[in-house]
Formats: C-alpha cells, structure tokens, sequence
C-alpha cells in the first residue's frame, strides 16, 4: 500500500493527479465527439497548432492559455476557411495547417535563450507543475465542458452520425459545427499544462476509443472514458514517481496501452462470439441498405419530438 499512496503524499503530486483528472474529464467529453465523427486528424492538428500562441506567449511573458487559446481559434478558423477550396480536401488543408503552425512555433520559440527547455515543456508538458490556480482553471473548464456537451447533445448526435438529417430537421449542422470546434479548442488548451501540446492526443482520443466496442450510448462511452483517463493519470504518476520518467508520457502512454488492451479484448471476444451459434436474424442489430445508411445501428439517437 505504502508503494501505491506513498507518491501522492506529497502535495505537489497530488495536484497533478486533481489536474490529470480535470483534464481527464474534460477530454472524455470531448474526445467522444471527436472520435464519433473521425476528427482525430483535425484534433492532432489543434493540439500542435497551439504551439505558436504559447511559444509568443512565452517570449512576451503573458498568459500561456491565452496564447494557446489564440492559436487554437486560428487554426480552427484556417482549416474552416482553406477547406472551402473545392480543389482541396479537408485532410490536405488540415495537414498544410499543421506543419505550417507548428514550424512557426518552432521558430519563435528558437528566439529564445531557453529554447531547450521551453520546447520540451511545451511539447511534453509539465504535470508537477500545477499550482492551485490552475485547478480552479481546469474546474472552470470542465463546468463549461460539461454545459456545451449537455445542450448541444441533440444536435451533436445528430451531426455525428448524419449531417444532412441534422439538417433535415432543423438542427443546425454547421451551427453545432462550429461550437462542437470550440469544445475541442477547450480540451485541448486545457489539457496542454498537463501533458503538452504533442501528447494531449492520447488523452482525448485513446480513452473513447478504447471505450467504443464495449458502450452502446454515448453517455456510457463519456463515463467510461472519463473512468479510463482517470486511471491512466494514476497509474501515470505512479510509475513516474517509481522508474524516474516524464510524467506527462506516463500519462499518455497508459492511456495508449489502455487503448490496446481493448483493442485486443474486443477481437478476442469477436472471435469467441464467432464459435457461439449464430442468432436469428431478428436478433440481430441490422438495417436494410436502404433505410437511414449513415446512422451507427449501436449508437443512441435521440429522436426530437
């Protein structure tokens, strides 16, 4: 026991695991969007699109969210706008972004005298770093995380599995869009302090993942994978305490392991189902080719009235 709490007796620990948890909440709201509608291209690219805002941020001596919250805003607003080119795709427009964004962060940050330092805390983080002010920050955060995802729950389904249905019935897809964008934005500024603009992916996108085969509706899949972040940054820390490693890769390397693990749990059990005998077809979750082709037959859809 005295191997399992005896890291977390220490004050500055135990404010990196109430912000991995925070963090870990708020990605699970996210990140459950972000997986339901294959944006995980587009969720990478906002994580790194940051640096820029932090590495001027920095040089400036301002506000690190700010600046990351800034250059979030613009990358989101970039890929919005250059994927209207009917000649570009979204993933070339997004990839363009990315590298561009992240070279410019680079760049600015190689101004500095610190350059080595300041690059590896913002791309890996700095959990054990967290002060009290930045807890009541990520509370803040999840408060406002957990207010978009409630009301904008109908018409987030509905975009995540039929943009024109969403249309057909009034939601406003582009709408739900935009503010599904800036739930994301949220996280990822969020969750950069904690583990950095290059490892925030696993974070977000590794626990609804993970979570995806065994949940049926959404709500189980954000639970699960809120339960799922929590752990990793337990087991993070911990193992970072004990083997002497950055705690931020810790943290998403047991979310990534986690991820695996399901991953491979999942298959077993397909394969195990496969020797069982088959069900009736009546039993089975199936629709016909023809009726409602984009919508996830596993997935809760809540009909409006």
């Amino acid at each position: 026991m005295e191997w399992l709490t005896g890291p977390f007796e220490v004050t500055f620990v135990q404010r990196a695991l109430w912000g991995g948890i925070l963090v870990s909440l708020i990605c699970a709201l996210a990140g459950t969007w972000v997986v339901l509608r294959g944006m995980a291209f587009f969720g990478d690219a906002m994580s790194h699109g940051m640096l820029p805002g932090i590495a001027f941020a920095s040089l400036l001596g301002g506000n690190l969210l700010i600046g990351a919250a800034v250059s979030a805003a613009v990358m989101a607003l970039g890929v919005s706008v250059v994927g209207r080119s009917p000649r570009l795709s979204q993933d070339t427009s997004i990839g363009l972004l990315f590298v561009g964004m992240l070279s410019l962060g680079v760049i600015v940050i190689s101004r500095s005298q610190s350059f080595a330092v300041d690059l590896t805390g913002f791309l890996f983080g700095d959990v054990l770093a967290v002060r009290s002010s930045d807890l009541i920050s990520l509370g803040g955060a999840l408060v406002l995380a957990l207010v978009i995802s409630v009301l904008g729950y109908r018409p987030f389904v509905a975009l995540a599995f039929d943009e024109r249905k969403a249309h057909t019935l009034g939601l406003r897809p582009r709408l739900a869009h935009a503010v599904l964008l800036a739930l994301l934005t949220l996280a990822v500024v969020a969750s950069f302090h904690v583990v950095g603009t290059l490892l925030v992916f696993g974070l977000l996108i590794a626990p609804p993942a993970a979570m995806l085969p065994w949940a049926r509706r959404i709500p189980v899949i954000m639970a699960g994978a809120a339960f799922l972040g929590t752990s990793a940054t337990f087991i993070g820390l911990l193992l970072s305490w004990h083997l002497h490693t950055a705690a931020g890769a810790s943290i998403a390397a047991t979310a990534v392991l986690q991820f695996l693990l399901s991953t491979t749990a999942s298959g077993l059990h397909r394969r195990w189902g496969r020797s069982t005998p088959p069900a009736t077809p009546t039993d089975l979750p199936h629709r016909e080719p023809h009726t409602e082709p984009h919508r996830e037959p596993h997935m809760e859809y809540g009909h409006p009235s």
